[in-house]
């Protein structure tokens, strides 16, 4: 069970990188600035994403697909230690 929630849990963050990388292409785009502060200023890309919305739609909701395969890996994780009798 371990390898399934591996799997899981990397799909998820797959889908996380490939459409962050297409956020912070677009804030370079945008910018360098923007850019530099999305990747090194804490809630930057936050306040990016929301000013830029019409051009960050698309990649932000898809980065969102990434959500249920962390949260269903790390179920089936906590599951299989559950049953291992560990943490």
């Amino acid at each position: 069970m371990e390898i399934v929630a591996l799997i899981l849990m990397a799909i998820g963050g797959l889908i996380a990188l490939i459409f962050g990388i297409q956020l912070l292409i677009i804030a370079f785009k945008t910018h360098i600035l923007w850019g530099l502060g999305y990747i090194f200023v804490p809630f930057c890309s936050l306040v990016f994403i929301i000013m830029y919305w019409d051009d960050c739609k698309s990649p932000f909701l898809k980065s969102l697909i990434a959500i249920p395969f962390v949260i269903l890996g790390s179920v089936v994780a906590g599951m299989s230690a559950g049953a291992q009798g560990g943490y």
